[in-house]
């Protein structure tokens, strides 16, 4: 099996391919794709670019033009529920586009043609996910003793609902509006629904990872950054390192 790994964030990448047997570097579509063995396993790795339509761009040419058999999407993402801290993990169950709105011609979030509005990861790929995470918050005590220096303690893992949009959401009034109309919502970031798409257009299967950075209120743009420059590229090289191996 060969398994595209997708970064949300270029530091996120710049981790993994430090620990990676690269093997084969392509520059495509103004993209680097790292060929190569990472955690024992035969991987793309890439880094997809912030928003939607890069992300799905970056999908596409995973599975044409590399032939990936399944992509795994990890990232950060803004707290829309209350009980959602800085450190949890989502794993990803629906992927809805809280920006797709083609009423009155048919529901809003319904994708035009498609007649579904979310798109879903594998029931099995979702429980052995949530496995890994919980394993790796009970058994990496430096990782540990490093985020309680920033304030994070008792990190846990949640299984649910995202939606994405080209938006960083950064006031109540946006989390209230996206929870008015979808209200399962566990995140919000920038790119899972779209990825979800291609991947359910080509049949590929996706599993999607999501560290909360911020709780997506007018806190974010303070603490998005330090979460993403410190800790977000540890949650990756963490979680991969013994998720791939089991798949």
């Amino acid at each position: 099996m060969k398994i595209g790994v997708v970064g949300a964030m270029h530091q996120e990448v710049q981790k993994l391919i430090a620990e990676m047997q690269v093997q084969k570097t392509t520059e495509q579509g103004k993209r680097t794709f790292y060929e190569g063995i990472l955690y024992g396993k035969d991987v793309v790795l890439v880094f997809s670019r912030w928003g939607k339509v890069a992300a799905a761009t970056t999908a596409t040419q995973l599975i044409s033009d590399f032939h990936v058999d399944k992509i795994i999407f990890t990232g950060i993402a803004g707290a829309l529920t209350p009980y959602l801290r800085v450190g949890d993990v989502v794993v990803g169950r629906r992927f809805f586009q809280h920006d797709m709105d083609a009423s009155p011609m048919m529901p809003v979030y319904e994708i035009p043609l498609i007649g579904r509005a979310f798109f879903e990861s594998d029931e099995q790929d979702i429980r052995l996910a949530k496995t890994v995470v919980t394993d790796f918050f009970n058994t990496e005590s430096v990782f540990m003793d490093k985020l309680r220096a920033f304030g994070i303690s008792n990190p846990t893992v949640y299984v649910g609902d995202i939606a994405s949009g080209d938006l960083f959401v950064s006031s109540q009034a946006q989390k209230d509006k996206i929870l008015k109309g979808l209200p399962s919502t566990l995140c919000v970031e920038m790119e899972g629904a779209a990825v979800a798409q291609v991947c359910f257009d080509f049949d590929i299967p996706l599993l999607v990872i999501r560290s909360i950075s911020d709780t997506a209120d007018h806190q974010a743009e303070m603490d998005f950054p330090v979460f993403l420059d410190q800790i977000a590229s540890e949650y990756a090289h963490y979680v991969l390192k013994d998720l791939l191996p089991k798949m």
